[in-house]
């Protein structure tokens, strides 16, 4: 079995935020079957109903397309509701209450449903009626304010930490509702602020701030020569290795990788202030030897050597990583309209649970087999909802 056979959730998410969360638990084995609505179901899909962006946040699902707007449509979706251990949404403020489908009217219907909620300033608060996407949290969050260049603005992250950030620690906290449910039988509401969410990132920022009496400095990328970006031969975009040279034993390390030996005895570079001090210079150095080698060869010269370094991999690079791909996490599914396409996979690894990468679901392609399944509908029954346009 895998680890979470038999737990099944109602996938009521869109976007990143929650998708991400209800991907993760249907890797580790949940059976989640996906509301959307039947006139496009969730926005990430795109104009076409295939935009890559979905498909890589909703492998692993099953689609029902049910028009909860419609009155019939709500009553069949909560005739669905005591089939299930789980409720997620993440939409937007009053959009679930609008619906007249909040924590209360499940659980009359389902007492021991755990209903997960992601908002982006929580349910309540000040803010808790603002709009949110990914960056919005992180800006809330402090995230911006220590990215980018120390005499520079803030800077945008990269990672979409706010939404699949957030998405992961939901699923964590189903889980171990899950677990307490099965030991109590009591299910619960559970509710999590996107932008609190990501502070959890940003506490070894925080740590360097007198317990929020300063604000935490940026750094770009790196003011010490010994944990810094240096470009390599090549001149591309990516071109680059970083080096973390963390330790005195590193620091070591790091000058007979790159045949300085004599610079660990140098008075500009015996401790870390004078590094510091001099870090032009150490630069200078460092970078001599590593404008002479392509990332990879850097990479590998500095890490067989005992220092902490990685080539900057830039998207296209992950698919092709032969080191990913010796791991099994480049995995190859088939897509109805594109044929064999490559995915990433989960990172976590589990000795007694594995489950296969499937392609994401088309637009209410599970509606009839999941309705059949959980309420016994003939397929009369479901023809009648379709072309009422209840269900697509």
């Amino acid at each position: 079995m895998t680890a979470l056979d038999g737990l099944r959730i109602l996938d009521m998410t869109q976007y990143e935020a929650g998708t991400s969360c209800t991907q993760a638990l249907a890797w580790l084995g949940a059976d989640v079957v996906k509301i959307e609505r039947p006139d496009g179901g969730d926005p990430g899909r795109g104009p076409d109903g295939d935009r890559e962006y979905f498909f890589v946040w909703n492998s692993n699902k099953r689609s029902v397309a049910i028009d909860l707007r419609n009155a019939e449509g709500r009553a069949l979706f909560m005739r669905m509701v005591p089939k299930y251990d789980v409720f997620v949404e993440n939409y937007g403020p009053g959009v679930i209450e609008r619906l007249g489908i909040g924590y209360e009217e499940m659980r009359a219907v389902k007492a021991d449903i755990i209903y997960a909620r992601i908002k982006g300033f929580g349910v309540d608060g000040s803010w808790s009626d603002y709009k949110c996407y990914d960056m919005v949290a992180q800006a809330a969050a402090g995230a911006f304010s220590i990215t980018g260049e120390m005499e520079g603005p803030p800077m945008r992250p990269g990672p979409t930490m706010g939404d699949a950030g957030t998405g992961v620690q939901m699923a964590l906290a189903i889980a171990a509702a899950y677990a307490q449910k099965l030991r109590t039988g009591k299910g619960q509401l559970i509710e999590l602020s996107m932008q609190e969410a990501m502070t959890y990132y940003l506490r070894t920022a925080t740590s360097s701030g007198n317990y929020g009496a300063r604000p935490a400095n940026r750094s770009g990328n790196g003011q010490l020569p010994t944990m810094s970006l240096y470009g390599c031969a090549g001149g591309g975009a990516n071109d680059y290795v970083y080096v973390m040279a963390v330790t005195e034993k590193m620091w070591q390390a790091l000058c007979r990788v790159i045949d300085r030996e004599e610079l660990i005895r140098d008075p500009r570079f015996v401790q870390q202030a004078d590094r510091y001090e001099n870090r032009d210079a150490l630069r200078a150095i460092i970078e001599a030897w590593t404008l002479a080698r392509d990332k990879y060869q850097a990479m590998r010269e500095l890490a067989e050597g005992g220092v902490p370094a990685s080539a900057v991999l830039d998207t296209s690079d992950l698919y092709n990583n032969a080191h990913l791909v010796e791991r099994g996490f480049i995995h190859e599914v088939e897509h109805p309209r594109l044929g064999a396409v490559k995915l990433l996979g989960w990172p976590v690894r589990m000795s007694e649970s594995s489950v296969e990468i499937d392609a994401a679901p088309s637009l209410g392609q599970h509606s009839n087999e999941v309705l059949n399944d959980d309420l016994g509908l003939t397929q009369k029954e479901l023809d009648d909802l379709s072309e009422q346009g209840v269900i697509k």
